[in-house]
């Protein structure tokens, strides 16, 4: 199979012809459809997030099943499915408790094995984390949501509890932070996006967002008080980074609540946070990484009904020879919307 396989920290990445995978008796292998390029991509290419070498990346995909080990009871060949990019073993006690996200057996493709960016993918445990893919969503927008969209929704939904009316304000306007958009205005929130990138501010005002700051030129915690009428009701955010984790709980209303979706990788690892902030407004700190596969229909049938329109999420579809450029784009503030690996034979 053609896969894009890093050997080196941030290099090019090497199209090469690697073994077919074998599917692990519990596990089934898929012939990739699509998988999108995600920041958390990014941390692996540069080392912040260091995986091991040879390693082929890519972690939102969806595909369809081509082999089935023998213990695999839900799935058949030929069925179209989608995946969260945590694997979970279905067996310990997190996972018989809803929680795969903690699962300590979990595998990660593209970190911890073979990942997404190939023509094909091997999936363990398939039973625990396969969802149907419906055949009204293509597999573009799929893979879009692969990480970005599912890991806001549980966000949202899952830890932080958005309820309709609410102030939802989301620091970084990448993937992560136009699907909190998307689906905050869905959940019936009112929602500032905010941002440093002009481009993506106007991406998320046509996109519906009731107000955008541009962190540049202002003092965004502040900005997003006055907006609100003395803060945000929800914080999302969406980069992993110090600043904007700050701002983040700055612009919360007294008994706020703040859920971090970036990733902390590298420097910002350790943050110096305004713990005055959080103790003075009796403030609520979430963390989250991922959605359980479990929570996936009910979202799959929302998008595939129409209720919730996420196609602006996917602006650009790509060939394998183009995850790389996509990957460097992450080193400065990248173009509004999400890249998806359509094409691997070019």
């Amino acid at each position: 199979m053609r896969a894009a396989q890093m050997t080196g920290w941030r290099g090019a990445l090497d199209i090469v012809d690697l073994p077919d995978p074998a599917p692990a008796p519990d596990g089934v292998v898929l012939k990739v459809l699509a998988c999108g390029v995600c920041r958390s991509d990014w941390h692996a290419w540069t080392g912040s997030d260091p995986v091991p070498l040879p390693q082929v990346l890519g972690h939102e995909y969806c595909g369809e099943v081509i082999a089935c080990g023998a213990e695999v009871r839900r799935w058949r060949i030929g069925d179209r499915v989608i995946a969260p990019f945590i694997l979970a073993c279905g067996r310990c006690p997190d996972c018989a408790a809803g929680h795969q996200t903690v699962c300590a057996d979990q595998v990660v493709p593209g970190f911890t094995a073979p990942g997404a960016f190939a023509e094909q993918v091997a999936v363990p445990f398939a039973d625990t984390n396969l969802a149907a893919l419906p055949e009204a969503i293509a597999p573009d927008l799929a893979a879009g949501l692969g990480c970005r969209v599912t890991t806001a929704w549980h966000a949202l939904t899952g830890r932080a509890d958005l309820r309709a009316g609410e102030w939802l304000a989301v620091f970084g306007g990448g993937g992560v932070g136009i699907s909190a958009l998307l689906l905050g205005r869905a959940l019936g929130a009112r929602v500032v996006v905010v941002e440093v990138v002009p481009e993506k501010l106007a991406h998320a005002a046509a996109l519906g967002a009731e107000a955008v700051v541009n962190a540049a030129e202002t003092d965004a915690a502040q900005a997003v008080r006055e907006i609100t009428g003395g803060g945000a009701d929800l914080a999302l955010e969406a980069l992993g980074i110090a600043e904007t984790t700050r701002a983040a709980l700055r612009a919360l209303r007294k008994l706020g609540r703040m859920v971090q979706v970036g990733m902390p990788a590298g420097d910002h690892r350790q943050m110096s946070l305004p713990m005055d902030a959080v103790y003075g407004g009796q403030l609520a700190i979430f963390g989250t990484r991922g959605m359980p596969a479990w929570r996936y229909p009910p979202l799959l049938s929302l998008i595939a009904e129409g209720r919730i329109d996420l196609a602006p999420l996917v602006t650009r579809r790509i060939g394998l020879s183009g995850v790389a450029a996509e990957l460097a784009a992450f080193d400065a503030p990248a173009p509004p919307g999400v890249a998806v690996v359509t094409d691997f034979l070019s």
